[in-house]
């Protein structure tokens, strides 16, 4: 059997530095930036750890190019957030400006699609054409999840026997991820001084994985409540020591 080569067999296909990086399409509503900046920056302690050699992606409204068109961006599709395992996050030194499939051979491990309409979308299933259809059928990730903030859910689907298969959520109202060691689900909070049911992660055992700023308020807490502690000590010790004083100059 002849050994195929990849590079020469690749070379009429264009790479992420030849394909268009937007469709020139505005992002739909406000709440998708703050809602991507969130999901990443909680989950990065999570990847580090799995990545100790840095060798991930994530995607935030990026293109995934599956198939080659005219033109090339009807052959993409731009989740609102994805992670790919084992794949530099970096190409040729400079960063991604789409993923392409046919060149990475790697399907994203989980891919998270914001609704703002009325979800027939996200849940399309129209051949060659529907959302749903193509990550069913084409790229194929693990998981696909379908969040909609006006309804404060989130509906996980899993990839088994060749389809995917809605998954019911666990005690707490979540869905374990298990490859990645967490859990997706609703949380009802502020953020980015905004109260909505957000999209978040948690780990296998139900804590909420915090953000940055969470993680800063959290330790500033931590440390305030220190400084009463040691405040609170050191006004025990004085007092005690005021006592004996006492003491001592009453038994002169």
């Amino acid at each position: 059997m002849t050994a195929i080569n990849l590079a020469t067999d690749l070379t009429p296909f264009p790479d992420h530095t030849q394909l268009p990086e937007s469709n020139g399409t505005f992002v739909k509503n406000w709440q998708e930036h703050p809602q991507s900046i969130l999901l990443t920056d909680s989950i990065t302690p999570i990847l580090k750890q799995l990545h100790p050699d840095g060798q991930y992606c994530i995607g935030q409204d990026l293109g995934i190019y599956w198939r080659l068109t005219d033109p090339p961006e009807r052959g993409a599709e731009a989740p609102d957030w994805f992670y790919v395992g084992n794949v530099p996050p970096l190409l040729d030194g400079i960063t991604r400006r789409s993923y392409v499939f046919w060149r990475e051979f790697i399907a994203p491990l989980i891919v998270l699609e914001f609704v703002s309409g009325n979800g027939n979308e996200e849940r399309d299933k129209t051949p060659w054409t529907g959302k749903f259809w193509i990550y069913e059928q084409v790229i194929r990730p693990p998981f696909y999840a379908i969040y909609e903030v006006k309804k404060a859910s989130v509906e996980v689907y899993e990839f088994i026997g060749g389809q995917y298969q809605l998954l019911a959520a666990n005690e707490r109202g979540h869905y374990p991820i298990a490859p990645l060691r967490v859990e997706l689900g609703i949380w009802q909070g502020e953020y980015q001084n905004v109260e909505l049911p957000w999209l978040r992660w948690w780990d296998l055992q139900g804590n909420l994985l915090l953000s940055g700023d969470e993680r800063a308020e959290n330790e500033r807490q931590r440390a305030e409540q220190e400084c009463q502690r040691a405040e609170q000590e050191r006004q025990r010790a004085d007092r005690l020591a005021a006592q004996l004083r006492r003491r001592e100059a009453a038994c002169r």
